[in-house]
């Protein structure tokens, strides 16, 4: 029995990308932190709410890496001489990935009571409609008939 993949369906044609996507998907499922919602905003526009607390924006870093967000935070390391009883606080560095599809933009981001929020848009391309012409193939008939 052959393993049909996305590439490889007939009826799918120029979506070679997809299975790697996939893939890419997979893969940043299973990270745990920091915690996260997404939310649809309206029709074309979404939000992802990181829970961030104790990270400072500029101990953030947001950016678009072959169509992937990737969400990075790294605290500073805390020189105080502080003697903690408990210590449930992570203060650990973390990296989310999300994987956009195309068309869906950065907004912006903003950071609110230790959550970071990411707008996200996403254009609708125009409809196109495109007739193409049907011409005739000349046969080219040298020596035939001399």
């Amino acid at each position: 029995m052959t393993k049909l993949n996305f590439g490889g369906h007939p009826f799918l044609l120029g979506f070679e990308q997809l299975e790697r996507l996939v893939e890419r998907t997979a893969k940043t499922a299973s990270e745990g932190y920091p915690p996260f919602n997404i939310e649809a905003v309206a029709e074309n526009a979404y939000r992802i709410t990181l829970a961030v607390a104790g990270f400072r924006e500029d101990e953030m870093a947001i950016t678009v890496e072959d169509r992937q967000l990737v969400i990075r935070g790294r605290q500073a390391e805390d020189a105080s001489d502080r003697v903690f009883l408990h210590r449930g606080i992570a203060s650990r560095a973390f990296q989310r990935s999300f994987v956009l599809a195309e068309g869906v933009e950065v907004a912006g981001a903003t950071m609110e009571h230790g959550l970071l929020h990411i707008d996200l848009r996403r254009e609708v391309p125009q409809p196109v409609v495109q007739t193409i012409p049907i011409g005739r193939r000349r046969v080219v008939t040298e020596g035939v008939g001399q």
